[in-house]
């Protein structure tokens, strides 16, 4: 389970690059309860969307050079430069080099051995995102990738993380954790592109949890975005959806099953 309490190789961060950030702000102001506040004239135009005053993600605007709007997944690092050489040395590539961040810890752009763009983020002053595991906040991440082997190897030469396979009717669920976390430490699954009929690229897809799928699908309809798979149940898991918001930055949405269900 993914909570603040971050250790290397889980999730400590979010964001999103998107064409407009004011209206990317207004969209998920609207879905998330999220207030966005700027980092400063010293940040770029990077900012903060905060829930009640703590910070769920990060966000700023791009450019068509810099890509399409996505959001970007974190992981906690202990050594950004050497996290960095290990995934050139195991057939990925350093898109961003480390830098450092104003103090608050040192960030790098990777992509791995299937050209997935993810982030790595070693602690400075700032730990991590205030809120995950809760309403509102980042709870779960899949990535979606041709070669889930090959993505485990990978992952587990660059972040340390270890694989289980869970079997459910009709199928497997490869999860995810940091290195000696266990179940307890489960942040996310490796999932085969092909489940995914509408995309032919591999990425990386984070999961925010709401109190209401249903509710969640239907303001991110009202508000501009696009349904990709309606809001359906998992057995054990929750009632998931998968959205993108008005701009194109996919995400997911989940109200997870009470423990014990």
């Amino acid at each position: 389970m993914l909570t603040t309490r971050f250790v290397d190789g889980s999730p400590n961060w979010i964001d999103v690059g998107t064409s407009d950030i004011d209206g990317a702000a207004s969209f998920y102001g609207a879905l998330f309860g999220w207030r966005f506040r700027s980092a400063g004239p010293e940040a770029g135009g990077y900012g903060f969307f905060q829930r009640d005053g703590r910070t769920a993600a990060g966000g700023m605007q791009i450019t068509p050079e810099q890509g399409p709007p996505s959001w970007t997944v974190y992981f906690q690092s202990p050594d950004a430069e050497a996290t960095a050489k290990a995934s050139e040395q195991a057939h990925g590539s350093v898109l961003m080099r480390p830098m450092d961040v104003m103090g608050k810890g040192t960030m790098a752009i990777l992509a791995d051995q299937a050209g997935v763009p993810f982030g790595i983020w070693q602690p400075g002053q700032l730990a991590g995102l205030d809120l995950a595991g809760e309403p509102g906040s980042l709870c779960w991440a899949e990535l979606y990738t041709p070669d889930v082997p090959a993505a485990a190897a990978y992952y587990r030469t660059v972040l340390g993380l270890e694989t289980s396979v869970v079997s459910f009717p009709g199928g497997t669920y490869t999860c995810v954790n940091p290195a000696g976390q266990g179940e307890d430490g489960m942040f996310g699954g490796l999932v085969p592109l092909a489940d995914d009929p509408a995309e032919t690229e591999p990425y990386w897809l984070p999961y925010i949890e709401v109190p209401d799928a249903d509710a969640a699908v239907a303001k991110a309809e009202e508000l501009g975005g696009t349904v990709r798979v309606p809001a359906t149940d998992i057995e054990g898991v929750g009632r998931v959806a998968r959205l993108a918001d008005p701009y194109g930055a996919r995400f997911a949405v989940i109200k997870t099953a009470p423990q014990g269900a």
